[in-house]
């Protein structure tokens, strides 16, 4: 059972990965980190929830009481850490943005800890460090130490929100269908980011083009279609899966591998280079990573004996 939740985790940071990629590729085609986030979450929202409609219509159902969840879904685990990043990499080098933002493992064992009062083994703990220390080597944090007070707040923000989502997703019941969250978030984020994202300002006929991309002609529109169904849809949809069968806390260290999932995803299709630091600095994230997973033998039972707990106070 560890063994298939870890692989739905580790299909969940692949997917992830070709997030940067693909929208590169959007942005070499003209269109702003913005647009191609909006497209992103329109797009994936508009599929999950036709496709949802056609062979799981029950899946769309929203439960009144859990109204103000979808929404707060939407806003805070998909909308803000989508948009906040974007803001942030604006005032911040990107890889100093990109390590702030994955200190959420950190972030959420911390809240775990302290407001859910669930006891945690020590692998989880110094698997999440471990993780973001082996995240400052890949992103070689050490040439942009340039901090923009804004940017550093809103890249903290960013990485709060992310832990958001790792939270809301391993805290909802059987009352809620996963399929149905993720399209309702995806569709509800995209209105949320309609002010900044402007969309009605996007040049559509970009993505009937092509570019050049490591001596390769790559369609415009078979990148959006892999950011919308690979790199949402499906990296979503495993993702908040791996994290309702490992913990939020398993799962967020876990997520981090994305950023290695990334740099070689570019490597391959982009033709950027890995450098020493870089390797080194994965196989530092992977052993976190390894190290945390291992903390979801004992989770499982203290986390069942916190629900009983909770059910018997309500």
């Amino acid at each position: 059972m560890r063994a298939v939740s870890l692989a739905i985790a580790g299909v969940s940071a692949f997917c992830f990965g070709f997030s940067g990629p693909m929208a590169k590729i959007l942005g070499m085609a003209g269109l702003t980190p913005l647009e191609a986030v909006w497209i992103r979450m329109a797009g994936a929202g508009v599929l999950l929830l036709a496709v949802l409609a056609v062979f799981r219509p029950r899946a769309l159902r929203i439960p009144r009481d859990r109204l103000l969840f979808f929404a707060a879904y939407a806003v805070i685990a998909v909308a803000a850490v989508q948009a906040l990043f974007f803001v942030a990499i604006t005032r911040l080098p990107v890889g100093v943005a990109l390590l702030i933002e994955y200190t959420s493992p950190v972030m959420v064992v911390l809240w775990v800890r302290f407001v859910r009062r669930l006891r945690l083994p020590r692998s989880a703990y110094l698997g999440a460090l471990i993780a973001v220390v082996g995240l400052a080597i890949v992103v070689q944090v050490w040439e942009g130490l340039r901090l923009d007070a804004l940017g550093l707040l809103l890249a903290l923000v960013a990485a709060a929100c992310c832990a958001g989502y790792f939270l809301m997703s391993d805290s909802f019941g059987d009352d809620v269908d996963t399929l149905g969250l993720i399209g309702w978030g995806m569709l509800g984020s995209a209105v949320v980011l309609l002010p900044v994202s402007r969309p009605w300002n996007i040049e559509w006929a970009a993505l009937t083009g092509a570019v050049e991309v490591a001596g390769r002609t790559v369609p415009v529109a078979a990148a959006a279609v892999v950011l919308v169904v690979v790199a949402t849809v499906v990296a979503y949809a495993t993702g908040v899966t791996a994290v309702r069968r490992l913990s939020a806390a398993v799962g967020a260290t876990v997520a981090s591998v994305e950023v290695i999932a990334g740099a070689v995803i570019a490597w391959v299709l982009l033709g950027e280079r890995l450098e020493t630091a870089q390797i080194t600095g994965g196989l530092i994230v992977l052993a976190g990573a390894l190290l945390a997973q291992t903390a979801t033998e004992r989770i499982g039972p203290d986390r069942h004996a916190a629900e009983v707990t909770e059910t018997v106070r309500v």
